[in-house]
């Protein structure tokens, strides 16, 4: 669980980037933030899964 946590931090802090890229009109795959909000949900979606087993 705590593996998932840190990617799902990794992965914000890429969104975040590409944000601010998006923001100055130098972004270069705009469909790389909707494949990252996924893969954060996926991620956020597991990590429930996991907390509510154990709870």
């Amino acid at each position: 669980m705590v593996e998932l946590n840190a990617k799902g931090r990794d992965l914000r802090q890429e969104i975040f980037n590409l944000r601010l890229q998006q923001a100055s009109s130098q972004l270069e795959k705009p469909s790389r933030l909707r494949t990252l909000r996924r893969e954060i949900a996926r991620i956020e979606t597991q990590v429930s899964m996991i907390r509510n087993k154990s709870a």
